[in-house]
């Protein structure tokens, strides 16, 4: 084989990396679609059922909760298992906890199966996948990558959600779940026959890197590593400041918005489908915003740009109840624009807050962080359909999570930097 041939192959082999993005982030966006379909099931489930939002709501929490908790130990998993395995693994939970709740018939059932198993599928498929692929596949175009799988969740609300509110609105609730799982089903082919471990499986290098990289050997106790990081963070004021100050950021994006966003539009007579396309308009300008997001956290305080995305979230979450009506309106349209490019800003100012004080464990500290992200969002989306069975409106909810968000501004300025 000639010289020129050599490198034209090793050139096609490394685009293998390019695969193995594609295939991976094809498996987030079906995990993010499991994030926003709770909010167009609440009236179905109400209607066959007869069950409370507040029931339907505590579904969704462990749900949020299992998704938070299962991020940090991911990256052991992986280790332990191999990303193909896990991937995998993922998905088919998925798909089960999807296919069966079409067979449910009390509340409860509903909770174990949406709650506990299709929780623990996509918090498997969360931020810490596309870290791993990331590390191991790449060595240039990190924060590229990094971007294009984080921002692959919203993507499956965007592609997902119009859907499969048409679906209920058409056919019923049941068929939307069983789109849901087969679309989790026929990813698993792909993750089998493209997702590898790491480069070195399969004799070639990382994207942008010359050099052969050999596989490193599974780290033994990844999982108390893990717990290990949780417990020295948390004897410093910085983390909890972060994490409480996360956690309202879970309360007021997830929690409220994907959860209850298309029952509250329903109660002043919008369409469920209009509401459903109004949150994937959420999601086209999630991907600007943090774009923006980290351009600006290069350049400014990293704590005084989650204060003013904090204290913005919370006027436009005050505003909500005054612009809210049946029909879509400029108001509300400059809502899902400002909304969107606000909803995932948090994260870049963050990550860097956790580089500054923790350094090489930074990842594993903002899985935690990302933790009480979930169970802020798990929180509310119970509160918040127990409130409107309450007091009959989400208007109290609104102005209880502006509240919440000044209070989030104020912690985010008190973490040292």
């Amino acid at each position: 084989m000639s010289e020129a041939t050599q490198v034209l192959s090793k050139s096609v082999a490394g685009h293998r990396a390019w695969w193995v993005v594609a295939v991976t982030g094809t498996a987030v966006v079906v995990a993010g679609a499991c994030s926003t379909l709770p909010g167009i099931l609440q009236g179905p489930l109400r209607d066959d059922y007869g069950w409370s939002r507040g029931s339907i709501g505590l579904a969704v929490s462990v749900n949020m909760v299992l998704y938070g908790l299962t991020a940090p130990y991911a990256a052991a998993l992986l280790d332990r298992f191999g990303v193909r395995r896990v991937v995998a693994a993922a998905l088919l939970t998925v798909a089960a906890g999807a296919g069966l709740t079409t067979a449910m018939t009390a509340a409860w059932q509903f909770t174990l199966l949406w709650g506990l198993l299709v929780g623990a599928g996509t918090g498997s498929l969360s931020m810490t996948l596309g870290a791993a692929v990331t590390d191991r596949w790449f060595a240039r175009h990190k924060g590229l990558v990094t971007g294009v799988l984080s921002s692959a969740s919203v993507l499956g609300q965007m592609v997902f959600l119009p859907a499969l509110s048409w679906i209920i609105d058409h056919h019923h609730w049941r068929p939307a779940l069983v789109t849901l799982a087969l679309a989790a089903l026929a990813v698993i082919p792909l993750v089998v026959l493209v997702l590898r471990d790491h480069p070195a499986d399969l004799g070639q290098h990382p994207y942008g890197k010359g050099a052969f990289v050999a596989k490193t050997a599974p780290v033994p106790g990844a999982a108390r590593r893990t717990f290990t990081v949780l417990r020295e963070a948390g004897r410093t004021a910085p983390f909890w400041l972060l994490a409480g100050a996360f956690a309202v950021c879970g309360a007021s994006t997830n929690g409220i918005m994907w959860s209850h966003f298309a029952p509250a539009a329903h109660d002043h007579g919008m369409p469920a489908t209009t509401a459903s396309t109004l949150l994937a308009g959420i999601g086209v300008f999630n991907v600007a915003g943090t774009v923006v997001s980290g351009r600006l956290t290069d350049r400014l305080d990293a704590r005084r740009l989650l204060a003013v995305f904090f204290t913005l979230r919370g006027l436009l979450l005050l505003a909500l109840p005054l612009i809210m009506t049946a029909t879509v309106r400029a108001p509300m349209l400059a809502f899902v624009v400002l909304f969107g490019l606000l909803d995932l800003a948090t994260v870049p100012p963050a990550i860097a807050l956790c580089r500054v004080h923790w350094g090489e464990d930074s990842a594993i500290v903002f899985g935690w962080t990302n933790a009480a992200h979930q169970l802020g969002a798990a929180l509310a989306a119970f509160l918040a359909g127990t409130a409107r069975d309450v007091f009959g409106t989400y208007d109290p909810v609104w102005l209880a999570l502006a509240a919440a968000c000044g209070a989030a501004a104020l912690l985010s300025l008190a973490v040292e930097h």
